[in-house]
């Protein structure tokens, strides 16, 4: 699972793809869940670098 970190919050998917001005992510249903413009997205990572800690990593 992949986190997108977002200036407002963070959106949890299972997949994203690339598009022109931004990503689109996926559920695990491959539904549709959001577009992030480039622009607003600050990070895209792993779900597996957050591991149990919960402490920020920003």
């Amino acid at each position: 699972m992949y986190r997108a970190i977002l200036p407002e919050g963070q959106i949890v998917c299972e997949r994203y793809e690339h598009a022109e001005e931004g990503i689109e992510l996926y559920d695990d249903d491959d539904e549709f869940v959001a577009f992030v413009p480039y622009s607003t997205l600050n990070a895209l990572i792993d779900e597996d670098a957050y591991g149990s800690d919960e402490r920020s990593i920003m």
